[in-house]
């Protein structure tokens, strides 16, 4: 495994450390959705490198998106300097 998908692998579970038990159910909840809203915002956990995306339509790999709406504010501030701090 090289650095980079080292560093991702630490800052995927960190961030996955900041979920409250509600939003990781939201976030199970969602993935089982086809689509997200044209506009939504959304992590792919699995690309944290991309940074926040934007939906344009159907979201392939649903499994990995972590999608705003699904966590509160705070968390999602928080997830934003997670990968701040530990740039991907």
């Amino acid at each position: 495994m090289n650095q980079t998908n080292q560093t991702e692998d630490l800052t995927r579970a960190r961030i996955l450390q900041l979920l409250t038990e509600g939003e990781v159910d939201g976030a199970s909840i969602a993935e089982t959705k086809a689509r997200l809203g044209r506009g939504d915002e959304y992590l792919d956990l699995e690309q944290l490198h991309q940074g926040v995306q934007r939906a344009q339509g159907a979201v392939s790999g649903m499994e990995h998106v972590l999608p705003r709406k699904a966590v509160h504010e705070d968390t999602w501030r928080r997830i934003l300097r997670q990968l701040k701090a530990a740039p991907v």
